[in-house]
């Protein structure tokens, strides 16, 4: 019985000292604050948040105005929401807003913060997104892979032509545009597809199941909310197990990226033209950039960025004509006028299509993948002007 005193009252006292402590950091002086909600002690707003979370965001938007602060627990959290007030902070505050929080899965999985999407401000992140700009997304780069873009487009109309044929009445469009993006992407990285059957380019039927399950749990556990991240305590009972999850997950997917990567370096004297084959031959004249932990966070950073937003905003403009047939009508004569009946549309004819980038230009404003875009964290003191 004396035991379990004794441990009650150092566990009580425990307690205290981190409530006493996050007391002291919320008490924290913060000069001319947006407005804000009441908070309750400890989790701050957290109890106003549901999802989906830019929903949220929208209705204490309209009580407390474009600009407003909450208390992720002990953090600071200011949302903007005018677009005057953001552009603002992307240009007289570009440099003190370029930092992103240190989240767990940015430590984790990407790679101690090291990737284009994770790193601070500084040499690194500007040297990412030198070699992002001049290395793998300049005009040229890109149209080295227009064909690998044209034929995994010709192998989902192949699909649905089959589908159609079988007197299929409807057809679930959501995963084969997935399969699309992931294949499109891995392909122009690895030169692999790891979705659907392909004739040209074809993989162990075991790595192409890692794969997709590799990137199912990236997904499921890289998107994943982690109370720890805003209540220290929970972060260090690990509550709900998700830095245990992320390790594992970690360690697979860097073993599965320097596979890639290893059997490229082997087949050096097969000229490859893939991402990977490109920045390897880089390697060799600056090994100081474009270090194996480089390349594979670029990859980690294509993937991530390139696939799911990709196939959603092709779900969301084919959802979007079927609803509304006149404008389906519209851009199919565009089609048959500017193309012709008997002609497959490639990316050289999109500049003719003018109402068919319209379409694309609205669904992008009225759907985006991304709505919150990700998330900044200030360096240092600044001010945001309410416009």
């Amino acid at each position: 019985m004396e035991h379990i005193v004794i441990y009650s009252f150092f566990s009580l006292l425990f307690l205290l000292a981190v409530a006493f402590k996050f007391l002291l950091q919320t008490k924290t002086k913060h000069k001319h604050l947006p407005p804000s909600p009441p908070s309750l002690p400890i989790l701050g707003h957290l109890h106003l948040i549901k999802k989906p979370l830019h929903r949220a965001f929208q209705h204490l938007s309209q009580k407390y105005g474009n600009i407003f602060s909450l208390r992720f627990g002990s953090q600071l959290v200011v949302i903007v929401s005018s677009p005057s007030a953001v552009e603002e902070c992307f240009t007289k505050n570009d440099i003190v807003l370029a930092n992103r929080p240190r989240f767990l899965a940015g430590k984790l999985l990407s790679y101690n913060y090291t990737t284009m999407a994770s790193a601070s401000y500084g040499d690194h992140w500007r040297n990412l997104r030198r070699i992002s700009a001049l290395e793998i997304f300049s005009a040229n780069r890109l149209n080295m892979f227009l064909g690998i873009r044209e034929d995994e487009v010709k192998h989902l109309i192949r699909e649905l032509s089959r589908n159609s044929s079988q007197g299929f009445a409807k057809v679930e469009l959501k995963s084969m545009f997935s399969e699309l993006t992931f294949n499109i992407i891995m392909r122009m990285v690895a030169g692999k597809r790891y979705y659907g059957y392909g004739e040209d380019v074809k993989v162990d039927d075991e790595e192409a199941r890692q794969f997709r399950e590799i990137m199912r749990e990236v997904f499921e556990y890289g998107g994943a909310s982690n109370p720890g991240e805003f209540v220290p305590l929970l972060r260090w009972i690990d509550h709900g197990g998700l830095e245990k999850s992320l390790t594992r997950l970690a360690k697979r997917t860097d073993s599965f990226w320097q596979a890639l990567i290893d059997e490229k370096r082997s087949k050096e004297d097969q000229k490859g033209n893939t991402m990977i084959d490109h920045l390897l031959s880089l390697q060799k004249s600056q090994p100081e950039y474009y270090t194996d932990e480089i390349i594979k966070g670029l990859i980690m950073v294509l993937i991530l960025a390139g696939t799911d937003t990709s196939s959603a905003t092709l779900e969301w403009a084919m959802s979007n004509l079927l609803n509304h047939p006149d404008v389906l009508k519209k851009v199919t004569i565009e089609l048959d006028n500017q193309i012709g009946e008997d002609k497959l549309i490639n990316e050289l004819d999109i500049s003719k299509l003018s109402y068919l980038q319209s379409i694309i230009l609205e669904t992008l404003r009225l759907y985006p993948t991304a709505p919150l875009l990700l998330p900044h964290m200030s360096s240092d003191d600044c001010t945001i002007p309410r416009i």
